[in-house]
């Protein structure tokens, strides 16, 4: 896959100047590209006058932002202590199996902000809440994936 450069380097210049630009430059670029490629790092780097190692560090660190494209789909399963107390452990392995072969992407994340309607899930942009293991069988079977 070719990655658009000229991109990241317009979206570094646009951010260089603001105080704290490299998160805004790195959630724009994933907007933008899908994904943060490596081939954006020494870009990103050199225009906020920063090591590869900062900016590679920024990026591994914080789960948000991926290194790879994601697939067709996302589908996030909230991790945090509420959705973990309801289950959200179980939907996830339950997650793994229903989705295993699909290009869909499953990513764990530590709270989509549903405290109070553990277990939660995000498929693609539309949040789930009280999410059994009955009713994520169901929101899988609904996505079109290819296999």
């Amino acid at each position: 896959m070719q990655i658009d450069l000229g991109t990241v380097r317009n979206i570094a210049e646009a951010h260089r100047q603001t105080p704290g630009g490299l998160m805004p430059a790195l959630h724009a670029v994933q907007d933008a590209l899908g994904h943060v490629p490596d081939a954006a790092v020494p870009i990103l780097a050199e225009s906020f006058n920063l090591s590869r190692a900062e900016v590679h560090g920024v990026v591994t660190y914080y789960h948000h932002f991926r290194r790879e494209p994601a697939g067709r789909h996302v589908v996030q399963v909230c991790r945090a202590e509420a959705c973990q107390a309801c289950g959200a452990e179980a939907l996830l392995a339950n997650a793994e199996k229903q989705l295993q072969g699909c290009d869909v992407t499953l990513e764990p994340v530590y709270c989509l902000g549903l405290c109070a309607s553990s277990p939660a899930i995000q498929i693609d942009d539309k949040l789930h809440a009280r999410v059994t293991p009955q009713r994520l069988q169901a929101l899988l079977s609904q996505l079109e994936v290819a296999q």
